[in-house]
């Protein structure tokens, strides 16, 4: 199936169940201006993050990975009263994106904006959790390093979502020589040999193209 039928049917979807939103579009419209890369969610993935928190009872997000806060206030706008999302973005000029999208937002006071390098902030982040949902979505040679925290700022029942875990079906050469390929198996083979976690894959195909998500409990 060709891409065009992909995002034709993610569109039918998007206008049947979640059409246009002026606060999700505006914060797009920033992102592309500013010359962001399209790495973002799609809105239906969006708005299942946003379905996971509510059938969860989440109150606190981590997300590592902000980018210009599309996937940030899908998220915050699940939380209930008293619930926080802490996001983290390396790049300043992405992050100076997402503050304006966050500003706009109408749920600002539900999010903190983090930037700096992941790796360094997350020690930071210690008294701020155990985190009730954990999104991954950075620079995938890190993905490790980011399991390692996420699971260290969990606790028992804790989700934890990795996204672009598929790469246009990649992930399954051994011998790729791409070191996001490489990151992703290597954070998929820790999943699996952690006996605190239990896990599954799913492969998704729409507007972003062939990928995928892994959702890890933690049991402990």
């Amino acid at each position: 199936m060709p891409l065009s039928i992909w995002t034709a049917v993610d569109q039918y979807f998007s206008d049947q169940l979640h059409p246009s939103d002026p606060v999700l579009d505006r914060a797009q419209a920033r992102a592309d201006a500013a010359g962001l890369p399209a790495h973002q969610v799609a809105p239906n993935q969006g708005a299942f993050l946003q379905l996971m928190i509510k059938l969860t009872g989440a109150t606190r997000i981590l997300e590592i990975g902000t980018l210009g806060a599309y996937s940030t206030i899908w998220m915050a706008r699940g939380l209930s009263a008293g619930g926080i999302i802490h996001t983290l973005e390396a790049n300043p000029v992405h992050a100076a994106v997402a503050r304006q999208n966050i500003a706009d937002s109408g749920v600002s006071e539900r999010i903190r904006l983090h930037e700096g390098k992941a790796a360094d902030t997350l020690p930071s982040l210690v008294h701020e959790g155990p985190f009730d949902l954990v999104f991954i979505d950075a620079d995938k040679p890190s993905n490790p390093i980011y399991l390692k925290w996420a699971l260290e700022l969990s606790r028992p029942g804790t989700l934890i979502i990795g996204d672009n875990v598929v790469r246009d079906g990649k992930v399954v050469d051994a011998a790729s020589d791409d070191a996001n390929v490489q990151g992703v198996r290597t954070y998929i083979d820790l999943i699996a040999a952690d006996p605190r976690l239990e896990a599954t894959a799913l492969q998704t195909v729409g507007c972003k193209g062939y990928d995928g998500f892994v959702i890890a409990r933690v049991l402990g």
